[in-house]
Protein backbone atom coordinates (compact mmCIF):
# COMPACT_ATOMS: atom_id res chain seq x y z
CA UNK A 1 0.00 0.00 0.00
CA UNK A 2 1.63 3.19 -1.08
CA UNK A 3 1.62 6.29 0.97
CA UNK A 4 -0.34 9.12 -0.50
CA UNK A 5 0.44 12.67 0.29
CA UNK A 6 -2.64 14.85 0.47
CA UNK A 7 -2.09 18.39 -0.53
CA UNK A 8 -4.50 20.82 1.00
CA UNK A 9 -5.50 23.59 -1.25
CA UNK A 10 -5.78 26.80 0.66
CA UNK A 11 -9.01 28.63 0.29
CA UNK A 12 -8.71 32.00 -1.39
CA UNK A 13 -8.28 34.75 1.16
CA UNK A 14 -11.24 37.03 1.58
CA UNK A 15 -10.64 40.56 0.41
CA UNK A 16 -9.96 42.96 3.27
CA UNK A 17 -12.91 44.93 4.48
CA UNK A 18 -12.97 48.49 3.49
CA UNK A 19 -12.54 50.72 6.49
CA UNK A 20 -13.81 54.23 6.30
CA UNK A 21 -11.07 56.75 6.81
CA UNK A 22 -11.63 59.38 9.46
CA UNK A 23 -13.40 62.39 8.16
CA UNK A 24 -11.10 65.22 7.21
CA UNK A 25 -11.70 68.91 7.86
CA UNK A 26 -13.44 69.42 4.50
CA UNK A 27 -15.72 66.41 5.01
CA UNK A 28 -16.64 67.61 8.48
CA UNK A 29 -17.60 70.99 7.09
CA UNK A 30 -20.01 69.28 4.69
CA UNK A 31 -21.92 67.56 7.50
CA UNK A 32 -25.28 69.09 8.50
CA UNK A 33 -24.18 69.35 12.12
CA UNK A 34 -21.27 71.59 11.11
CA UNK A 35 -23.67 73.91 9.26
CA UNK A 36 -25.88 74.09 12.34
CA UNK A 37 -22.91 75.02 14.51
CA UNK A 38 -21.83 77.65 11.98
CA UNK A 39 -25.29 79.20 11.71
CA UNK A 40 -25.74 79.13 15.48
CA UNK A 41 -22.37 80.83 16.04
CA UNK A 42 -23.14 83.57 13.55
CA UNK A 43 -26.54 84.20 15.15
CA UNK A 44 -25.08 84.39 18.65
CA UNK A 45 -22.49 86.89 17.51
CA UNK A 46 -25.07 88.98 15.65
CA UNK A 47 -27.78 89.07 18.34
CA UNK A 48 -26.52 92.26 20.07
CA UNK A 49 -26.97 94.14 16.80
CA UNK A 50 -30.63 93.19 16.36
CA UNK A 51 -32.24 92.24 19.69
CA UNK A 52 -33.55 94.74 22.20
CA UNK A 53 -32.40 95.01 25.79
CA UNK A 54 -35.05 92.65 27.18
CA UNK A 55 -34.02 89.69 25.05
CA UNK A 56 -30.33 90.39 25.52
CA UNK A 57 -30.74 90.33 29.29
CA UNK A 58 -32.75 87.12 29.03
CA UNK A 59 -29.94 85.59 26.98
CA UNK A 60 -27.37 86.77 29.52
CA UNK A 61 -29.35 85.15 32.34
CA UNK A 62 -29.48 81.94 30.29
CA UNK A 63 -25.73 81.92 29.66
CA UNK A 64 -24.92 82.58 33.32
CA UNK A 65 -27.35 79.83 34.32
CA UNK A 66 -25.74 77.48 31.79
CA UNK A 67 -22.32 77.97 33.37
CA UNK A 68 -23.71 77.18 36.81
CA UNK A 69 -25.63 74.20 35.40
CA UNK A 70 -22.47 72.78 33.84
CA UNK A 71 -20.86 72.93 37.26
CA UNK A 72 -23.62 71.10 39.08
CA UNK A 73 -23.87 68.59 36.23
CA UNK A 74 -20.24 67.66 36.82
CA UNK A 75 -21.11 67.01 40.46
CA UNK A 76 -24.58 65.48 40.25
CA UNK A 77 -24.82 64.18 36.70
CA UNK A 78 -21.30 62.81 36.22
CA UNK A 79 -20.44 61.83 39.80
CA UNK A 80 -23.86 61.14 41.29
CA UNK A 81 -23.40 63.55 44.20
CA UNK A 82 -26.63 65.34 45.11
CA UNK A 83 -26.09 68.99 46.00
CA UNK A 84 -28.81 71.30 47.27
CA UNK A 85 -26.45 74.18 48.06
CA UNK A 86 -25.44 75.38 44.61
CA UNK A 87 -27.05 78.78 45.19
CA UNK A 88 -24.72 79.33 48.16
CA UNK A 89 -21.66 79.26 45.90
CA UNK A 90 -23.33 81.57 43.39
CA UNK A 91 -23.81 84.01 46.26
CA UNK A 92 -20.17 83.64 47.26
CA UNK A 93 -19.08 84.55 43.73
CA UNK A 94 -21.49 87.47 43.36
CA UNK A 95 -20.87 89.10 46.74
CA UNK A 96 -17.12 88.44 46.70
CA UNK A 97 -16.92 90.37 43.44
CA UNK A 98 -18.89 93.27 44.93
CA UNK A 99 -16.72 93.42 48.05
CA UNK A 100 -13.42 93.08 46.20
CA UNK A 101 -14.23 95.48 43.36
CA UNK A 102 -16.46 97.98 45.20
CA UNK A 103 -15.45 101.04 47.13
CA UNK A 104 -16.27 101.66 50.78
CA UNK A 105 -19.43 103.76 51.02
CA UNK A 106 -22.64 104.28 52.95
CA UNK A 107 -26.01 103.18 51.57
CA UNK A 108 -29.40 102.58 53.22
CA UNK A 109 -27.88 103.00 56.66
CA UNK A 110 -25.13 100.42 56.03
CA UNK A 111 -21.46 101.26 55.85
CA UNK A 112 -20.45 99.06 52.93
CA UNK A 113 -16.95 97.62 52.91
CA UNK A 114 -15.05 97.56 49.63
CA UNK A 115 -11.44 96.90 48.70
CA UNK A 116 -11.47 98.76 45.39
CA UNK A 117 -9.48 96.17 43.43
CA UNK A 118 -9.43 96.18 39.62
CA UNK A 119 -12.67 94.60 38.52
CA UNK A 120 -11.06 91.96 36.30
CA UNK A 121 -8.89 90.86 39.23
CA UNK A 122 -11.91 90.91 41.55
CA UNK A 123 -13.81 88.64 39.16
CA UNK A 124 -10.97 86.09 39.11
CA UNK A 125 -10.56 86.21 42.89
CA UNK A 126 -14.33 85.82 43.37
CA UNK A 127 -14.28 82.58 41.36
CA UNK A 128 -11.29 81.36 43.37
CA UNK A 129 -13.01 82.26 46.66
CA UNK A 130 -16.03 80.22 45.59
CA UNK A 131 -13.63 77.34 44.99
CA UNK A 132 -12.09 77.90 48.43
CA UNK A 133 -15.58 77.78 49.98
CA UNK A 134 -16.14 74.51 48.16
CA UNK A 135 -12.76 73.28 49.37
CA UNK A 136 -13.72 73.99 52.98
CA UNK A 137 -16.82 71.83 52.51
CA UNK A 138 -15.08 69.22 50.33
CA UNK A 139 -14.01 66.90 53.19
CA UNK A 140 -17.71 66.44 53.95
CA UNK A 141 -18.54 66.06 50.26
CA UNK A 142 -15.82 63.43 49.91
CA UNK A 143 -17.34 61.23 52.59
CA UNK A 144 -21.09 61.71 52.22
CA UNK A 145 -23.26 60.66 49.31
CA UNK A 146 -26.85 60.63 48.17
CA UNK A 147 -29.48 62.17 50.41
CA UNK A 148 -26.97 62.67 53.23
CA UNK A 149 -24.89 65.01 51.10
CA UNK A 150 -28.05 66.74 49.87
CA UNK A 151 -29.12 67.49 53.43
CA UNK A 152 -25.62 68.65 54.38
CA UNK A 153 -25.44 71.02 51.42
CA UNK A 154 -28.94 72.27 52.18
CA UNK A 155 -27.52 73.61 55.45
CA UNK A 156 -25.28 75.90 53.35
CA UNK A 157 -28.37 77.67 52.05
CA UNK A 158 -29.62 78.51 55.54
CA UNK A 159 -26.17 79.61 56.67
CA UNK A 160 -25.73 81.72 53.56
CA UNK A 161 -29.11 83.39 53.88
CA UNK A 162 -28.45 84.27 57.51
CA UNK A 163 -25.09 85.84 56.64
CA UNK A 164 -26.43 87.71 53.60
CA UNK A 165 -29.28 89.30 55.55
CA UNK A 166 -27.31 90.15 58.69
CA UNK A 167 -23.77 91.02 57.57
CA UNK A 168 -24.86 94.48 56.45
CA UNK A 169 -21.39 95.95 56.08
CA UNK A 170 -20.48 93.26 53.54
CA UNK A 171 -23.74 92.44 51.79
CA UNK A 172 -25.88 95.55 52.30
CA UNK A 173 -28.55 93.56 54.14
CA UNK A 174 -32.01 93.04 52.69
CA UNK A 175 -31.58 95.68 49.95
CA UNK A 176 -28.27 94.26 48.75
CA UNK A 177 -25.45 96.35 47.33
CA UNK A 178 -24.60 97.78 43.90
CA UNK A 179 -22.32 95.90 41.54
CA UNK A 180 -19.31 97.72 40.08
CA UNK A 181 -19.21 97.42 36.27
CA UNK A 182 -16.53 95.22 34.81
CA UNK A 183 -13.54 97.03 33.31
CA UNK A 184 -11.01 95.28 31.11
CA UNK A 185 -8.10 96.84 29.19
CA UNK A 186 -9.57 100.30 29.77
CA UNK A 187 -12.97 99.29 28.35
CA UNK A 188 -15.86 99.50 30.83
CA UNK A 189 -18.90 97.25 30.44
CA UNK A 190 -21.46 99.75 31.72
CA UNK A 191 -24.38 101.70 30.26
CA UNK A 192 -22.11 104.30 28.69
CA UNK A 193 -23.20 104.28 25.06
CA UNK A 194 -20.70 103.12 22.45
CA UNK A 195 -21.78 103.10 18.80
CA UNK A 196 -20.71 100.03 16.82
CA UNK A 197 -21.86 99.77 13.17
CA UNK A 198 -24.54 102.39 13.84
CA UNK A 199 -25.87 100.32 16.78
CA UNK A 200 -25.64 101.80 20.32
CA UNK A 201 -23.92 99.34 22.65
CA UNK A 202 -24.72 99.56 26.35
CA UNK A 203 -24.05 97.16 29.21
CA UNK A 204 -26.17 94.29 27.87
CA UNK A 205 -24.59 94.39 24.42
CA UNK A 206 -21.08 94.64 25.86
CA UNK A 207 -21.55 91.88 28.42
CA UNK A 208 -23.02 89.58 25.79
CA UNK A 209 -19.63 88.74 24.33
CA UNK A 210 -18.03 88.36 27.76
CA UNK A 211 -20.71 85.87 28.80
CA UNK A 212 -20.49 84.07 25.46
CA UNK A 213 -16.73 83.64 25.81
CA UNK A 214 -17.06 82.51 29.43
CA UNK A 215 -19.70 79.93 28.47
CA UNK A 216 -17.59 78.64 25.57
CA UNK A 217 -14.48 78.19 27.70
CA UNK A 218 -16.46 76.66 30.56
CA UNK A 219 -18.16 74.19 28.24
CA UNK A 220 -14.95 73.18 26.50
CA UNK A 221 -13.15 72.63 29.80
CA UNK A 222 -15.99 70.56 31.24
CA UNK A 223 -16.20 68.54 28.03
CA UNK A 224 -12.50 67.81 28.24
CA UNK A 225 -12.88 66.69 31.84
CA UNK A 226 -15.79 64.39 31.05
CA UNK A 227 -14.14 62.83 27.99
CA UNK A 228 -10.77 62.32 29.64
CA UNK A 229 -9.51 60.11 32.41
CA UNK A 230 -11.12 62.19 35.20
CA UNK A 231 -14.51 61.82 33.52
CA UNK A 232 -14.19 58.06 33.35
CA UNK A 233 -13.25 57.99 37.02
CA UNK A 234 -16.22 60.19 37.95
CA UNK A 235 -18.61 57.96 36.00
CA UNK A 236 -17.16 54.89 37.67
CA UNK A 237 -17.77 56.47 41.08
CA UNK A 238 -21.34 57.27 40.08
CA UNK A 239 -22.09 53.78 38.72
CA UNK A 240 -20.38 51.71 41.40
CA UNK A 241 -18.40 53.38 44.15
CA UNK A 242 -16.91 50.20 45.64
CA UNK A 243 -15.82 48.83 42.26
CA UNK A 244 -14.20 52.16 41.41
CA UNK A 245 -12.22 52.02 44.66
CA UNK A 246 -11.11 48.47 43.92
CA UNK A 247 -9.85 49.59 40.50
CA UNK A 248 -7.65 52.17 42.19
CA UNK A 249 -9.79 55.29 41.86
CA UNK A 250 -9.33 57.55 44.92
CA UNK A 251 -13.04 58.01 45.52
CA UNK A 252 -12.91 60.57 48.33
CA UNK A 253 -10.30 62.67 46.51
CA UNK A 254 -12.28 62.75 43.26
CA UNK A 255 -15.50 63.61 45.08
CA UNK A 256 -13.83 66.45 46.93
CA UNK A 257 -12.12 67.71 43.77
CA UNK A 258 -15.27 67.76 41.64
CA UNK A 259 -17.08 69.57 44.45
CA UNK A 260 -14.46 72.33 44.36
CA UNK A 261 -14.66 72.52 40.56
CA UNK A 262 -18.46 72.71 40.69
CA UNK A 263 -18.21 75.52 43.26
CA UNK A 264 -15.91 77.51 40.97
CA UNK A 265 -18.38 77.16 38.10
CA UNK A 266 -21.09 78.44 40.42
CA UNK A 267 -18.86 81.34 41.48
CA UNK A 268 -18.33 82.36 37.84
CA UNK A 269 -22.08 82.16 37.22
CA UNK A 270 -22.64 84.34 40.30
CA UNK A 271 -20.24 86.99 39.03
CA UNK A 272 -22.00 87.12 35.65
CA UNK A 273 -25.43 87.30 37.27
CA UNK A 274 -24.27 90.17 39.46
CA UNK A 275 -22.93 92.06 36.45
CA UNK A 276 -26.21 91.58 34.58
CA UNK A 277 -28.46 92.47 37.54
CA UNK A 278 -26.19 95.38 38.52
CA UNK A 279 -27.31 94.77 42.11
CA UNK A 280 -27.04 91.75 44.39
CA UNK A 281 -30.11 90.84 46.46
CA UNK A 282 -29.90 88.12 49.17
CA UNK A 283 -33.39 86.80 48.51
CA UNK A 284 -32.39 85.66 45.02
CA UNK A 285 -29.77 83.19 46.28
CA UNK A 286 -32.19 80.94 48.16
CA UNK A 287 -33.30 77.35 47.99
CA UNK A 288 -35.55 78.02 44.97
CA UNK A 289 -32.46 78.80 42.91
CA UNK A 290 -30.79 75.53 43.92
CA UNK A 291 -33.91 73.60 42.97
CA UNK A 292 -33.99 75.36 39.61
CA UNK A 293 -30.45 74.23 38.89
CA UNK A 294 -31.38 70.63 39.66
CA UNK A 295 -34.34 71.00 37.31
CA UNK A 296 -32.01 72.31 34.59
CA UNK A 297 -29.76 69.28 34.55
CA UNK A 298 -32.63 66.80 34.82
CA UNK A 299 -34.53 68.38 31.92
CA UNK A 300 -31.48 68.84 29.74
CA UNK A 301 -29.68 65.59 30.52
CA UNK A 302 -27.53 64.39 33.41
CA UNK A 303 -23.79 64.16 32.82
CA UNK A 304 -23.84 66.16 29.59
CA UNK A 305 -22.49 69.65 28.89
CA UNK A 306 -25.04 70.15 26.12
CA UNK A 307 -27.78 68.95 28.47
CA UNK A 308 -26.80 71.54 31.05
CA UNK A 309 -26.94 74.32 28.45
CA UNK A 310 -30.30 73.19 27.03
CA UNK A 311 -31.85 72.76 30.48
CA UNK A 312 -30.53 76.13 31.66
CA UNK A 313 -31.97 77.87 28.61
CA UNK A 314 -35.35 76.21 29.17
CA UNK A 315 -35.64 76.97 32.89
CA UNK A 316 -34.19 80.49 32.80
CA UNK A 317 -35.91 81.73 29.64
CA UNK A 318 -39.36 80.35 30.43
CA UNK A 319 -40.30 82.95 33.11
CA UNK A 320 -38.86 85.73 30.94
CA UNK A 321 -40.98 84.69 27.95
CA UNK A 322 -44.11 84.31 30.08
CA UNK A 323 -43.55 87.74 31.60
CA UNK A 324 -43.05 89.34 28.20
CA UNK A 325 -46.18 87.79 26.70
CA UNK A 326 -48.36 87.71 29.83
CA UNK A 327 -50.97 90.00 28.23
CA UNK A 328 -51.66 87.57 25.37
CA UNK A 329 -51.32 84.22 27.17
CA UNK A 330 -54.32 82.55 28.81
CA UNK A 331 -54.29 81.97 32.59
CA UNK A 332 -51.17 84.14 32.96
CA UNK A 333 -51.33 87.73 34.18
CA UNK A 334 -48.77 90.43 34.78
CA UNK A 335 -47.06 90.38 38.20
CA UNK A 336 -49.09 92.11 40.91
CA UNK A 337 -52.45 91.88 39.15
CA UNK A 338 -53.82 89.05 41.29
CA UNK A 339 -53.75 86.22 38.74
CA UNK A 340 -51.21 83.51 38.09
CA UNK A 341 -47.86 85.30 37.92
CA UNK A 342 -45.39 84.35 35.17
CA UNK A 343 -42.86 83.14 37.72
CA UNK A 344 -45.39 80.77 39.28
CA UNK A 345 -46.59 79.57 35.89
CA UNK A 346 -43.03 78.86 34.81
CA UNK A 347 -42.42 76.76 37.92
CA UNK A 348 -45.53 74.72 37.19
CA UNK A 349 -44.38 74.18 33.61
CA UNK A 350 -40.81 73.13 34.25
CA UNK A 351 -41.98 71.08 37.23
CA UNK A 352 -44.22 69.19 34.83
CA UNK A 353 -41.29 68.98 32.42
CA UNK A 354 -39.15 67.35 35.13
CA UNK A 355 -41.85 64.73 35.77
CA UNK A 356 -42.28 64.08 32.04
CA UNK A 357 -38.54 63.72 31.49
CA UNK A 358 -38.12 61.35 34.43
CA UNK A 359 -41.01 59.16 33.25
CA UNK A 360 -40.61 59.16 29.47
CA UNK A 361 -37.12 60.49 28.67
CA UNK A 362 -34.69 59.61 31.47
CA UNK A 363 -31.71 60.82 29.46
CA UNK A 364 -33.06 64.36 29.11
CA UNK A 365 -33.80 66.45 26.04
CA UNK A 366 -30.34 65.95 24.58
CA UNK A 367 -30.90 62.17 24.49
CA UNK A 368 -33.70 62.43 21.95
CA UNK A 369 -33.06 60.00 19.12
CA UNK A 370 -33.05 61.08 15.51
CA UNK A 371 -35.69 59.57 13.21
CA UNK A 372 -34.60 56.08 12.12
CA UNK A 373 -31.86 55.86 14.75
CA UNK A 374 -31.83 52.71 16.86
CA UNK A 375 -32.17 53.13 20.57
Amino acid sequence: MSDTVETATAAPAAPPEKTSAPAGPLQRLRQPRAYLWLVGSVLLLAFPFYLDRFWLQAGLFAMAAAIGAIGINLLTGATGQLSMGHAFFLAVGAYSYCILAGESSTENGHSLTGLGLPTWLAAILAVLLAGVAGGVFSPIAGRLRGAYLGIATLALIFIGQHVLFNAGSLTGGFNGRPVPPLSLFGFTFDDTEVVVAAVPFQSSEKLWYVALLALLLSGLFARGVLRGRPGRALNAIRDHRIAAGVMGVPVARYRAGVFVLSSMYAGLAGVLLALVFQRTVPEYFGMILSLEYLAMIVIGGLGSVAGAVVGAAFVSLLPQVLTHYSDSLPLVSAPGTGGLAPGEASRYLYGAAVVAVVLFLPGGLTRLKKPGEKK
